[in-house]
């Protein structure tokens, strides 16, 4: 407590205004003991209501802050009483500097969690940190071979990227935090050991203090962040050197997550390769087509497939293969994969379709997969510009022909499931297609697709040969692309299984001839040979 006069004389002061103004004493004048910022609150307090008197004012006394308070007396003195707020005030700037740094630490994690890009990742991390947490910041990526990833940033700078041949020994503790160490401590980093090529272009020098940190992982350290301040700055503080382990843990964890995410993108990738149906062509003189629709529109493969495995030569049969297996989505994809895998071991027996069929039986039934199969397999030659083909159903639709004219017929070959029975039997029927003709194969998912007028009419077997009795003597592609058109249009938007198809035709090698208002069909004739 202070008793000061109107003129500015002290009157009186306490015990503990004299602890805290040693060598006070009463008669001395206000402005020669205490701050000027006591003083001219006095001076405006004392000159009356015209100056619009505080009613209370703050300021430091030595290392501390008080709220001084005054009470007017009668005979004009003024009683100025001391409050030490030093402690609230420090508990409200930590809570305002704790709300800051949760406020950034939140935004962090939102812009970094939102994008699963690793180049991005680490862009944004280089960028928010120079932002926040220092003048310059550098993020180093594990190395790719000899290489590191670096990302460089500014203050309100461009974020710049390189790859880089770099030796970590040369940055203090760098090392370490690529082996996900503890960070050592700022005080220990010598800003002069600093190589040029950790320090950003543009970075307004000279370096006056660093923090190396790692950017921890999953695991695996998923690199590690330089944080840089000039030395016209303060150096960085221990509070902040915690501040900047917490930022480095979220972008580790989101940066660890995003090369977590494109590891498993590729191997998607390249697995989904082997599963995705091939596109067809012409192989040997002989056109080849098909279409493959999952049952899903968000997926890729499912359970129908196809596969065509050409001829050493055009003097060898080319194997064609569609199937079904019972179910549909990704699992059903996986036996889809091994089934054209042993398929494909087994094309050396591609002259004997039951052989081949009974191998595949066996090694499904000895799988763990408790799944079944539908086949049709065609051997295709051409010969003279007809294509001679040898089809064998295993369980599936019979394949159909379209003559040129448009007559549409079914090739009666038949057989049992691939997976289900101990062996199986199959009869393998043989015909002709001439210049301009198409063998159609096609899953159960084209016949059994439901829509219509009322939405759960099949689409049938009827539709399916008015719709190709339409193509005659288109090409491949053409009929394949007409039967899904129309079963799409068919289904509309409703649900449906995986459809598949492949057209096997027979080029034409020149222009129709018309002998009395018709066309000439040229091996038409179909054969049976029951295998024994």
């Amino acid at each position: 407590m202070l008793v000061v006069d109107r003129d500015g004389g002290i009157v009186d002061l306490n015990d503990v205004a004299r602890t805290l103004l040693p060598g006070v004493a009463r008669g001395d004048r206000l402005h020669d003991a205490v701050p000027g910022w006591l003083t001219e609150a006095h001076r405006l307090l004392a000159r009356g209501p015209q100056e619009s008197a505080p009613g209370h004012r703050s300021g430091s006394l030595g290392d501390r802050v008080f709220d001084a308070h005054p009470t007017a007396s009668d005979d004009g003195d003024v009683v100025w009483w001391l409050v030490d707020d030093t402690d609230r005030r420090l508990a409200r700037e930590a809570l305002r500097s704790e709300q800051e740094r949760t406020g950034i630490l939140a935004e962090v994690s939102s812009a970094l969690l939102s994008s699963l890009n690793v180049t991005r990742c680490m862009e944004l991390t280089a960028h928010m940190a120079a932002d926040h947490l220092a003048d310059a910041a550098v993020v180093i990526a594990p190395a790719q071979g000899r290489r590191h990833p670096l990302t460089y940033a500014c203050k309100d700078g461009a974020v710049l990227q390189a790859n880089r041949v770099i030796d970590p020994a040369t940055v203090p503790g760098l090392a370490e935090a690529l082996r996900g160490f503890p960070p050592v401590p700022t005080r220990w980093i010598n800003p002069d050991d600093i190589p040029p090529w950790a320090v950003p272009a543009g970075f307004a020098g000279p370096l006056g203090s660093v923090i190396v940190t790692p950017l921890p992982g999953h695991g695996v350290p998923a690199g590690a962040l330089m944080l840089l301040r000039s030395s016209t700055e303060r150096a960085f503080s221990e509070g902040e050197e915690i501040f900047a382990r917490l930022f480095a843990a979220r972008a580790g964890a989101a940066l660890s997550a995003a090369r977590m995410y494109a590891e498993q993108a590729d191997i998607t990738a390249t697995l989904m390769r082997e599963l995705l149906p091939p596109t067809l062509t012409q192989v040997h003189g002989v056109e080849y087509a098909g279409s493959y629709r999952p049952a899903r529109d968000n997926e890729r493969v499912g359970g129908d497939f196809y596969d065509v495995h050409p001829g050493t030569d055009p003097s060898h049969e080319s194997l064609v293969v569609l199937g079904d297996v019972a179910g549909k989505g990704l699992e059903a994809a996986v036996l889809t994969g091994k089934i054209r895998n042993t398929l494909h071991a087994l094309l050396p027996l591609a002259g004997d379709h039951e052989q081949m069929l009974n191998l595949l039986n066996s090694a499904l039934l000895t799988s763990h997969h408790t799944r079944f199969a539908t086949l049709v397999l065609a051997s295709a030659l051409r010969r003279a510009g007809r294509v001679h083909l040898r089809l064998t159903s295993a369980g599936h639709p019979p394949p159909l022909v379209v003559r040129r004219n448009g007559t549409v017929e079914e090739v009666a070959t038949r057989g049992t499931l691939v997976g289900a029975m101990p062996s199986v039997i199959a009869e393998t029927t043989e015909t002709v297609l001439a210049p301009g003709e198409t063998c159609l194969l096609y899953t159960d998912g084209i016949t059994e697709a439901r829509g219509g007028p009322m939405g759960g009419e099949l689409f049938g077997d009827r539709r399916l040969r008015q719709a190709l009795s339409e193509c005659g003597g288109l090409p491949a592609e053409a009929v394949v692309e007409r039967v899904q058109m129309l079963a799409a249009q068919w289904i509309g938007g409703g649900r449906h299984d995986d459809m598949a198809t492949v057209a096997v035709s027979a080029p034409k090698s020149g222009a129709l001839r018309v002998v009395n208002g018709d066309v000439p069909i040229d091996g038409s004739e179909i054969w049976h040979r029951r295998k024994g």
